[in-house]
């Protein structure tokens, strides 16, 4: 019994670069002055067959593997097919600032939490998209 529920719970996990998604992102930190984020140590994939109930994810590689072997520090931003793709063009710049605060201002490869001392990662990505939209408007 315990095979067949393993085989219905089995989920294929596929991903694939993002190029539109890592096109977006140097958009962004361009529009947005981000200069503490290096757009080159970003890595764009977008995945089908997860569970999760995300938009997009961001990962890290750990500190002591960056030392190990010798590699700076990197981010890999995930975009979920299933839940991303369906969103308008304004939700997923939106989803993607969220993903882009998670960097912390050193670029040190560490992650920072949604909430801590008064910063709510939430309310500063709702922010930052307005002043995107404003900054995009302007004539140039």
């Amino acid at each position: 019994m315990s095979k067949v529920k393993n085989q219905k719970l089995k989920h294929t996990l596929e991903w694939e670069r993002a190029k539109d998604v890592q096109k977006e992102i140097q958009h962004i930190v361009s529009v947005l002055r981000l200069i503490h984020i290096q757009p080159s140590r970003i890595f764009c994939f977008r995945t089908t067959g997860s569970t999760s109930q995300s938009y997009a994810r961001i990962w890290t590689f750990p500190k002591i593997f960056q030392q190990a072997l010798s590699l700076k520090p990197a981010y890999v931003i995930e975009v979920l097919s299933k839940h991303y793709d369906k969103l308008n063009d304004e939700e997923k710049k939106k989803v993607l600032i969220h993903e882009l605060l998670h960097i912390p201002k050193n670029f040190s490869g560490a992650l920072l939490p949604h909430k801590s001392r008064g910063r709510r990662l939430g309310s500063l990505a709702n922010d930052l998209f307005k002043e995107y939209k404003r900054i995009s408007s302007l004539p140039t």
